[in-house]
């Protein structure tokens, strides 16, 4: 290589193999994600035990049960514009030492509201991860590729979420709730001297805040295995407008509709899989069926998003992505629909169950996969944050929606009908964004 060349840091990573060192960013980032996942939903898990032990009743608990959602939504908020002013790995290790510190903390709370402030602590650390680990992971791997590469990533969040529920039938029954938290705990703080030493600030972050091209360099060839010249240089090139505060770019000219379209998505998407996981399971075990039958069929929703979430983006990185992400809501609510015309004792009901996860589940990842390629780097994070954090008040209006609904008569074919509107709504506006982007002025592009 020419020591005096010029190097634009976007097309070099896409113009070379995956490195060793990008699948370890990319496992590194799976890492977090599934302690993301794990602390996200141990709440379902040890709840029973709490109520139990405290005496607290099922509408008492709400709030605790919230709080964390509260907190993920606000911790997303916060997070993207720190990121983009401070580093992605700064910000990311702080979030993963967070939740983990405050995890652990729970262990300790002796009260409801003790553990509801606990656990919206938590919240804020949980929330700042994820937008984090696809920022930086969809800044180091190529493009032809970085829609699959960013899904598998996302599985993490399932993985650990599962994992969850096994960690708390072998801890509760022989020490008790408290040590789920513990454990909850213990691992991210474990792993912040590893995610200190091992994972990488983003070349581009780097460069857009104008650190030294040597630092660029080290940082730039270790993760691609690449010796640069004393003398190179590194360009990306970027947007107008970036001298915009991050979120004032989110609504410069150009972004503000898709931007919007992308929050209205997102927060449709999580309606439906907020409002689905979360009374499915009760809607079967009161149309008679056992609770392990409940659990099993409601799990089904989360194992066809984990291979809806990989197909899709496959799928991302080979057609155009949005149109992909659009079909896939489309079908979901197709799916959703027949769940509700159908019977909750229907031999179709797992596979109905399954299809739908496929669907929603990987339309709402393909989406985290599809935001980050929207905005600048000196946007991106808080682009992907904000959409996230946004997308976070659909889960919590999906949860309580459900529950009001059920409460004031609407039968069960009702309610999942009714869902099937917002998946539409989704997938109109995912295509609409494609669509608005051919006749506005825009300076979107692959990012």
């Amino acid at each position: 290589m020419n020591p005096e060349a010029s190097v634009d840091i976007k097309a070099f990573i896409d113009a070379r193999k995956v490195s060793a060192y990008q699948w370890l960013v990319l496992a590194l980032c799976f890492l977090i994600v599934t302690m993301d996942g794990l602390d996200t939903a141990v709440m379902g898990f040890v709840a029973p035990a709490i109520m139990q032990d405290w005496h607290v009743a099922r509408a008492a608990f709400g709030p605790i049960m919230s709080a964390a959602m509260i907190g993920l939504a606000v911790g997303a908020l916060v997070a993207g514009p720190l990121a983009d002013r401070v580093g992605r790995k700064t910000i990311l290790v702080g979030s993963v030492g967070c939740f983990g510190f405050f995890s652990l903390c729970c262990a300790f709370a002796d009260t409801p509201a003790q553990l509801i402030a606990l656990r919206f602590l938590t919240g804020l650390g949980l929330g700042a991860a994820m937008p984090n680990s696809t920022t930086l992971l969809s800044e180091y791997v190529p493009s032809r590729s970085r829609s699959l590469l960013l899904t598998i990533m996302f599985t993490g969040f399932n993985f650990g979420s599962g994992a969850g529920g096994f960690v708390a039938a072998g801890l509760i029954p022989h020490v008790g709730w408290r040590a789920v938290f513990l454990f909850g705990g213990i691992v991210p703080l474990l792993s912040v001297p590893l995610l200190l030493g091992l994972l990488p600030e983003s070349a581009r972050f780097m460069l857009v805040r104008k650190a030294a091209a040597s630092r660029i360099a080290a940082t730039l060839g270790r993760v691609c295995g690449h010796k640069f010249g004393d003398e190179v240089s590194f360009t990306a090139p970027e947007p107008a407008a970036v001298d915009k505060a991050p979120v004032r770019m989110l609504f410069a000219d150009g972004y503000a509709f898709g931007t919007l379209m992308l929050w209205v998505t997102y927060f449709m998407g999580l309606l439906i899989i907020y409002l689905l996981t979360g009374w499915l399971p009760t809607l079967i075990k009161d149309a008679g069926l056992p609770v392990e039958r409940a659990a099993a069929i409601t799990g089904l929703f989360q194992l066809g998003g984990t291979v809806g979430a990989v197909a899709v983006g496959f799928a991302m990185d080979r057609m155009n992505r949005n149109a992909v992400i659009g079909v896939a809501y489309l079908l979901g609510g197709v799916f959703i629909f027949a769940l509700g015309t159908g019977s909750l004792t229907s031999a179709l009901l797992p596979v109905l169950v399954a299809c739908a996860g496929f669907c929603m589940s990987g339309a709402q990842t393909g989406l985290n996969a599809l935001a980050p390629t929207y905005y600048p780097t000196r946007a991106r994070a808080t682009g992907v944050s904000w959409m996230l954090g946004f997308g976070r008040f659909g889960g919590i209006l999906g949860s309580f929606v459900g529950g009001i609904l059920l409460s004031i008569g609407f039968s069960f074919a009702t309610v999942f009908s009714i869902l099937a509107v917002p998946a539409v709504i989704a997938a109109m506006a995912i295509v609409m964004n494609r669509v608005a982007l051919r006749y506005i002025a825009s300076p979107v592009g692959e990012a």
